[in-house]
């Protein structure tokens, strides 16, 4: 009877054993939304999550003389970024332009045109061109010369009179710019590394 008793009783306590265990590990158990599976180890009782971080290199603080370099080249790649689009926009309107006042044989109907069209620009581009740094404004003026091959001061001198392409460029020279900037191709080499990387960047995403 005693033996009896106590095999139950071992019993028993094996099976609210195996409850408990099992209660435990549902109660471990996320749900929901917030579940993440994650490789584990035991560790005697314990069950450790493992996770695998991604490799990283531990380097020293960067020398002041790399560092400014690093800051220019940033500078220069963003304004780059920031302009180019500009430019490109800027080289199929003055060729849109071009064809269109080459069928004009009136003065009047040149300036008439001319008006509309600087409307047009001012409401499409007006208020992003201000909003641009003198720094990007410089970059800007180097791009639109390589784009269509001629300096911000041709442009308006061609376009709007010479007397008005001399006042831009006074207005120019007090912001610290020249609309005379020519864009060239050793000069501006860091230019044209970081155009061509835009280039291809496009092509990329086009092509993808």
């Amino acid at each position: 009877m005693r033996l009896c008793l106590k095999q139950i009783i071992v019993s028993l306590f094996l099976l609210l054993g195996i409850s408990l265990c099992h209660t435990a590990a549902m109660a471990q158990e996320a749900h929901g939304a917030d579940v993440i599976p994650l490789h584990a180890i035991v560790v005697g009782n314990d069950t450790i999550p493992v996770i695998t971080l991604a490799i990283f290199d531990v380097v020293e603080k960067m020398p002041k003389a790399l560092r400014k370099e690093h800051e220019r080249w940033s500078r220069l790649r963003n304004a780059v970024y920031v302009t180019y689009p500009y430019a490109k926009s800027a080289s199929r309107v003055l060729k849109d332009v071009n064809s269109r006042l080459a069928t004009m044989n009136s003065k009047r109907e040149r300036k008439e045109f001319l008006a509309t069209k600087e409307k047009e620009l001012k409401a499409q581009f007006g208020n992003k061109l201000e909003n641009l740094s003198v720094y990007q404004g410089k970059v800007l003026m180097k791009l639109i010369d390589r784009e269509t091959g001629q300096n911000c001061f041709e442009i308006i001198k061609e376009l709007k009179g010479g007397f008005n392409a001399r006042v831009w460029q006074t207005v120019a020279f007090f912001f610290g710019g020249n609309l005379k900037s020519d864009y060239d191709k050793q000069e501006d080499k860091d230019i044209e590394v970081i155009v061509q990387e835009l280039e291809q960047y496009q092509q990329y995403r086009a092509y993808n």
